[in-house]
């Protein structure tokens, strides 16, 4: 499974999954590539049990979306944007990670706004993994 643009959905969906699931957080802009999470995110990760300090960015590559089962965006414009660069094969692996909405962004806003983003991203995961959280 592949969590587009959220380090803490890849941590939060792996945690409910437990071992049997792969999860992969990757971004569309090559300037996160290598790059920590957010400090902002990681605080509100680390206020709901998480550590996502040892999180380094990465670009998508066709081989990601290749290997993925399932590809989750976190907003209709980073799925646009997938829909447009992964091939028609991959088409129906791609969905909003919410479902129905966009996971709002919280990048250039206080605190309040992490940590609403993350609770909100936590909860996402009963949508795609049938386990309670661990």
């Amino acid at each position: 499974m592949e969590a587009f643009g959220s380090p803490f959905a890849e941590d939060a969906l792996a945690r409910r999954g437990g071992t049997g699931l792969e999860v992969r957080s990757a971004g569309l802009i090559g300037k996160w590539q290598d790059q920590p999470a957010n400090e902002s995110m990681v605080n509100a990760a680390r206020r709901l049990g998480h550590d996502l300090t040892g999180h380094r960015g990465q670009q998508i590559t066709l081989d990601m979306l290749d290997w993925a089962e399932t590809v989750l965006a976190m907003d209709t414009a980073v799925l646009d944007t997938l829909r447009a660069i992964c091939g028609q094969a991959n088409e129906p692996k791609l969905a909003l990670y919410l479902g129905d909405r966009d996971v709002p962004d919280a990048m250039g806003k206080d605190h309040v706004a992490f940590n609403d983003c993350a609770v909100l991203i936590e909860a996402g995961t009963a949508l795609h993994v049938g386990q309670p959280l661990q």
